[in-house]
């Protein structure tokens, strides 16, 4: 393997990938194995039981402890902290290390602190500082301590939506493939406002099922999943939530803030909730009875789906 190795490094290891290069006071163990393409910068340490992927980026002052998997083309930034035993005794080796996991595409920033055993999935953005208790999902961005979402990394911001004339809904695609936004009528006169759909016409599909969610606090996540058959309309009656609609290929970001608009989300998009206000009650109409068959909900394993 054809590497290189800053004069002050020590590279004890003999599984480094072609093409990486190790700077001034590096120290990486011998059973650490370092894919091709990597930048591992001053003042790093890599322990044993440590896999890094390709075309990662290893700023200064970052070590790496038994038990950590990188995957490939991982950003991780200056003196970003990782844990490997949750309840640590000084001269106490539990019987084996928590693995934590960061993901194809992730990003950690400067001096964020991730807890051991956890997964940072694909694509996601870890904020400086930030302090990670629980596995972040893909392409979400992590922020503060203990770190929570604030948004999705490539996800397009919807423009704002105008409410339809009085008479009829109004449907516009978007950048994610079969999703529609639903402007739908609203009536207004001195007794209150008032609107309402057709289900026939416009929906493209049966409504079988319907489900209300209410009372989820700020801070948490609903959906992460796509279905292989399932048909949505999502309807916030009170309050406001955010939709995220991923196709795979793109990612677009709706606020549903008034009960004037809805989205359609058909089979095979990844859909997430998040930013519930306190009062939010989000309905959901839906084409098919409850098959819990019918759910995707490891991201991996949707984006195989798409492809085939």
């Amino acid at each position: 393997m054809s590497y290189f190795k800053h004069p002050s490094a020590i590279v004890e290891s003999r599984n480094v990938g072609d093409g990486t290069r190790v700077w001034a006071f590096a120290h990486i163990l011998p059973g650490a194995v370092i894919g091709a393409d990597c930048n591992i910068c001053d003042h790093t340490f890599i322990e044993n039981d440590v896999r890094l992927g390709d075309r990662v980026t290893l700023k200064c002052g970052v070590q790496l402890w038994d038990g950590i998997t990188i995957e490939d083309d991982v950003f991780i930034g200056p003196n970003a902290t990782f844990t490997n035993d949750p309840f640590p005794r000084s001269r106490v080796r539990p019987p084996e290390f928590a693995r934590t996991v960061i993901r194809a595409g992730a990003s950690i920033g400067a001096n964020a602190t991730v807890l051991p055993g956890l997964v940072v999935e694909r694509g996601a953005m870890v904020g400086a500082g930030a302090v990670v208790t629980h596995a972040v999902p893909p392409y979400a961005i992590v922020t503060g301590n203990p770190a929570r979402i604030v948004g999705y990394a490539g996800a397009v911001s919807a423009p704002p939506v105008a409410a339809a004339k009085p008479d009829s809904a109004v449907v516009r695609s978007c950048t994610v493939r079969g999703v529609e936004v639903y402007e739908f009528p609203e009536v207004e006169d001195l007794r209150g406002k008032l609107t309402f759909g057709e289900l026939a016409n416009p929906l493209p599909f049966e409504v079988r099922r319907y489900f209300l969610v209410y009372g989820v606090a700020t801070k948490d996540v609903r959906g992460e999943h796509a279905h292989k058959k399932l048909h949505q309309l999502l309807i916030c009656t009170q309050g406001s939530c955010h939709v995220v609609v991923d196709d795979g290929a793109h990612r677009e970001e709706f606020a549903l803030d008034r009960p004037t608009l809805g989205i359609h989300v058909p089979p095979m998009v990844w859909a997430i909730q998040y930013k519930y206000t306190q009062d939010a009650v989000l309905l959901v109409l839906a084409s098919h009875v409850y098959d819990a068959d019918d759910y995707i909900r490891d991201y991996g394993e949707f984006l195989s789906a798409v492809r085939a």
